[in-house]
């Protein structure tokens, strides 16, 4: 009688407090459970749509930055190789192989500066840049130089 006694009084306890419960939430909200079970479940549905939500546009955010990114070290890397071809145009050429020209690129748009040996050689050095691959404009700022 010990061992049956010692069971109830856990249960009765249990009982007690889920009527409790229901005591005070009938007071706040007389909705049945049925109705409180689907109010919580749209809400979930609710709150996961917005996440979703949430999500996409952070999704689409990210890759709008990556995009860029990307197009930016394309861009840079461009100019590097315009440069470079650039660079190596000019030492190939008998004329301006000896000359020091900087050769400066920007999305395309390239900038020699320094010194041409005559006008020839400076027009020279606008026709091989511009036939590089990516060149956009050319920019000759090249000084003639003066035979003293």
């Amino acid at each position: 009688m010990k061992s049956t006694t010692s069971y109830r009084a856990p249960l009765f306890g249990v009982l007690a407090l889920a009527a409790a419960l229901a005591a005070c939430s009938k007071h706040d909200d007389e909705r049945t459970a049925g109705q409180k079970l689907d109010g919580a479940i749209a809400e979930a549905k609710q709150a996961g749509a917005e996440a979703k939500a949430e999500a996409g546009q952070a999704m689409d955010k990210a890759e709008s930055k990556l995009k860029d990114a990307s197009a930016s070290a394309s861009e840079a890397v461009s100019d590097a190789t315009i440069v470079t071809k650039i660079n190596a145009a000019l030492l190939a050429d008998d004329r301006l192989k000896a000359t020091k020209i900087e050769v400066r690129a920007e999305e395309g748009r390239v900038t020699l500066t320094g010194t041409a040996p005559d006008a020839g050689s400076q027009a020279r050095a606008t026709t091989l840049a511009q036939a590089v691959t990516g060149v956009r404009s050319v920019d000759n700022q090249l000084v003639v130089a003066r035979n003293g």
